[in-house]
């Protein structure tokens, strides 16, 4: 199927290591399982989502040190080459245990090397001068230590001068930034966050879909973005776009690990997107593949079969106005 350029940028990689133990506490030594290592970091797992669900996508990846070379070994393994720009640093390691006996997972996540001036300039200018009119970039994942957190906003300018949209899955600073008064800027074509999220942004929790509905028109109505995307856990995932809101509903599945389940949804999504698909269609698409992504252990993320199998499952409806 025919679909516009999709660029993704992974400034933060990280080798992702998964194991298991029994009975994980504090003090006695933990006999963990063989681990299994993946390419992680979200553009990079953005990428690969869009590969497996037939599509395709050009990652721009910043890999340093030793780890930085296993880290793009692993990527060429799956088939995926990446454009490789000099992190300022060596590439780091997250890791996820699940204690065998509760089914619990504890996730443990490093930041990364610290960045400077030059190098993140390099990477702005890098990164806007991979696409043309009409592509699609996706910037995810969490930004590195010294990264300014108007980077977004400075690469939604740039990418708007050559055509270009730009959709932002992050956290943190960089998403506090994005909505802050004072933003100014561009705004991206798409932002997703998930619940937690927007109610920290929110100051108050948003219980219920119509709740994060009615936060993500308002950031629509700020100019925060054009179109906003909260994902509600076992609830789905709700769209605000100047049209109106939308809410998809999640097919209900065992859950084994929640690991890859956004990035599975921003590649179904923006995958869908590229293929002329409207924003509702784009949360159809992104909320199947989110629930097939849980369905898989560890690091793994959705599989094309599942996702196509739970889009029908998948119920999307509009939303009245906010209330």
């Amino acid at each position: 199927m025919d679909q516009s350029d999709i660029f993704t940028v992974t400034l933060n990689p990280a080798l992702d290591v998964a194991s298991s133990a029994t009975d994980i506490r504090p003090g006695p030594k933990l006999r963990c399982t063989a681990p299994r290592l993946d390419p992680g970091g979200g553009g990079i797992n953005v990428s690969r989502a869009i590969r497996t669900l037939g599509g395709r996508s050009l990652p721009l990846v910043a890999l340093g040190g030793a780890t930085g070379s296993q880290l793009a070994g692993l990527l060429a393994e799956e088939g995926i080459e990446p454009v490789v720009i000099d992190a300022p640093g060596e590439t780091r390691h997250s890791l996820a245990v699940t204690d065998r006996r509760t089914g619990l997972q504890f996730r443990f996540v490093l930041p990364g090397p610290v960045w400077q001036e030059a190098p993140t300039a390099a990477a702005l200018e890098t990164a806007a001068a991979m696409t043309g009119p009409g592509a699609w970039m996706v910037l995810s994942g969490s930004q590195p230590p010294g990264v300014p957190a108007g980077f977004s906003r400075d690469l939604a300018a740039r990418l708007a001068a050559r055509g270009a949209h730009l959709a932002v899955d992050t956290s943190g600073e960089a998403l506090a930034a994005m909505v802050a008064p004072d933003a100014g800027g561009t705004a991206p074509r798409l932002l997703r966050c998930d619940n937690a999220e927007a109610s920290e942004l929110a100051g108050e929790r948003l219980s219920g879909v119509q709740a994060a509905a009615g936060f993500a028109a308002r950031l629509v109505d700020q100019g925060v973005a054009d179109a906003v995307m909260i994902a509600c856990g076992a609830d789905g995932s709700v769209l605000a776009e100047p049209g109106g809101m939308s809410w998809c509903r999640a097919a209900r599945v065992p859950v084994v690990s929640k690991i890859g389940a956004g990035d599975s949804f921003m590649g179904a999504a923006i995958l869908t997107l590229a293929r002329g698909g409207t924003m509702a269609e784009a949360l159809h698409h992104g909320t199947a593949a989110a629930c097939a992504a849980v369905m898989t252990p560890a690091t793994r993320l959705c599989t094309a079969e599942d996702t196509a199998r739970l889009l029908p499952e998948c119920q999307l409806r509009r939303l009245g106005a906010p209330r």
